[in-house]
């Protein structure tokens, strides 16, 4: 089976046609993850039970009740519990913890019997754009296993990339479904804040977590994101139906160029220039637009986001979850457990946020911050407006190498200068693959990222579709 051109689309038909059965495409897709998972790391568990997970997927085809994931196999983030396994968060400190109940999303997979392949490896509690700071070592990328795959969802990226899944889940709070889906030359999908339910999945920046897809094309990331979303009155923030729109085309963009100023390599402003011109041949008018005080999206995010991180992680202790130590008191027992528990990332982002949100620099910092983010928030209503969609580079660079930025987490953290509006702005946006550049004779993938108003996420699928097959021309 030539599993490098399978899509979700294409294994349906194939399952509802008779050619192969559930069992034989979890055969096909387990044995390669076996024998590429010591090369790329990018499982944490492959589970013992997918052939039994195929046969009832299997019974259900021959029922005649298939959905449209039926048999399909799935990738899970380990960050997203599924009941009776192993949810790390990629952290040693929940590396024996055993998730109690289903998250939503899992309950609805489960009601379409997809078939899960195993819990993918990710930045420790999602906190990375690069996958190195897994407690379980590094994930690699299938176009270059010298280079990061992005992070934090890098497992979920390189499980399909590297066809060891028709498709997978991923967690994006600053980018970290989009990013590593341009680094590895996929299709990844953040929707609208609230679109997805984020009950039973480990909260690390609470205002900003969404769970999303990943797929080789477009139509396999909205067929994922539509058997997922829905409402859920166990997630406060989840929103209903009537929320969203059956946006028309879209047909005018706008495009932020102050955000190109500095920091991005010019051969990646040069693919990105020549989609415009693509998609400006195809109809698409392209305009410039302004949104001036997203220039401090990147230092407010990172306000922000560690301020959630040391309230959410604050529950992992010893005491209820995980990891134990003994020391010679109570408050021994939580340091000698948060310090041998926690990677230094984690750590490095609970001091912060424990800082902003300290007596005498709430004030200067937090509060400061998210007067920004709102006013952010107003320049993205602003703006949507006059465009129905804002584009931009996914990523400011190709695929780095493993070890490049990991001493400098400025570097690192500047690698989501152009994906941490959307979360800050609660708005929905894809990345697409836009081409490759070059880097040491090896030829990359980059995306471009297309971002929509609040409740338009059915536009972004639109122009994302049109953008695949003007690239493929």
């Amino acid at each position: 089976m030539e599993l490098q051109n399978i899509t979700i689309q294409k294994a349906r038909a194939l399952l509802d046609g008779g050619d192969i059965t559930a069992v034989e495409l979890a055969q096909a897709y387990l044995g390669r993850a076996q024998e590429k998972n010591e090369e790329l790391n990018a499982y944490l568990e492959i589970f013992d039970d997918v052939l039994e997970q195929a046969q009832r997927a299997d019974k259900i085809i021959k029922d005649g009740s298939a959905t449209a994931l039926t048999g399909i196999p799935i990738a899970i983030k380990d960050n997203i519990l599924i009941e009776g396994r192993i949810a790390s968060g990629a952290s040693k400190i929940l590396e024996n913890y055993v998730a109690s109940y289903d998250a939503h999303v899992i309950e609805k997979l489960k009601a379409e019997g997809a078939v899960f392949i195993g819990r993918t490896n990710m930045d420790e509690f999602a906190m990375g754009g690069s996958t190195e700071n897994s407690a379980y070592g590094p994930t690699k990328n299938p176009h270059d296993p010298t280079r990061v795959p992005g992070g934090s969802s890098g497992g979920s990226a390189v499980t399909v990339a590297a066809d060891m899944a028709i498709a997978s889940l991923g967690t994006d709070t600053g980018g970290s479904i989009r990013q590593p889906a341009a680094l590895c030359g996929l299709v990844g999908f953040k929707p609208t804040y609230g679109a997805v339910s984020r009950y039973g999945a480990m909260a690390m920046g609470s205002s900003l977590d969404q769970i999303g897809s990943f797929g080789k094309t477009v139509a396999d990331a909205e067929l994922l994101f539509a058997s997922i979303r829905g409402e859920d009155n166990r997630d406060s923030t989840s929103l209903p139906e009537a929320s969203f729109v059956d946006a028309q085309a879209p047909k005018k963009i706008g495009v932020p160029r102050q955000f190109f100023a500095e920091g991005v390599d010019k051969d990646v402003i040069e693919t990105f220039e020549a989609s415009l011109d693509k998609l400006r041949k195809e109809g698409y008018e392209i305009v410039d637009i302004e949104l001036p005080t997203s220039k401090y999206a990147l230092a407010v995010y990172y306000i922000v986001m560690p301020a959630e991180v040391s309230t959410n992680l604050a529950r992992y202790d010893g005491i209820r979850y995980g990891v134990q130590k003994q020391g010679k008191d109570l408050l021994d027992d939580y340091m000698q457990t948060r310090r041998e528990g926690f990677g230094a990332e984690s750590r490095r982002r609970i001091l912060l946020g424990a800082f902003v949100l300290s007596s005498g620099y709430a004030d200067a910092y937090y509060r400061k911050a998210i007067a920004v983010r709102n006013q952010i928030k107003r320049e993205f209503d602003e703006a949507f407006k006059d465009v129905a969609i804002i584009a931009t580079p996914t990523s400011p660079t190709p695929a780095f190498r493993i070890g490049e930025k990991v001493n400098d987490p400025l570097a690192m953290y500047a690698e989501d200068m152009f994906t941490v509006t959307a979360n800050l702005a609660g708005v929905p946006a894809i990345s697409v693959p836009m081409g490759e550049v070059e880097r040491d004779g090896v030829q990359l993938p980059i995306g471009i990222q297309f971002i929509a108003n609040r409740g338009a996420d059915s536009s972004l699928f639109t122009i994302g579709k049109d953008f695949e097959g003007i690239i493929q021309e």
